[in-house]
């Protein structure tokens, strides 16, 4: 029987760092997907002062998971 992977595209944001955007957006997602199998982080974005202290990581992914 073939495996079929379907890929949804997230959007995230922390105020800490891009470690907690990706890990904060997935555990979302996991809240209602089942069988995630990756995520692949396809845009990083930041939100700054006037000064260019960063005040916003945002990131795009995209996440896999198996269709059972």
């Amino acid at each position: 029987m073939a495996t079929v992977t379907k890929v949804i595209e997230v959007s995230s944001a922390s105020k800490k760092g891009i470690d907690e955007a990706v890990q904060g957006g997935l555990k979302k997602v996991a809240k209602s997907v089942k069988h995630i199998k990756g995520a692949w982080v396809n845009d990083i974005k930041v939100l700054c002062e006037d000064d260019g202290t960063i005040t916003e990581w945002r990131v795009n992914m995209r996440v896999s998971f198996v269709v059972t």
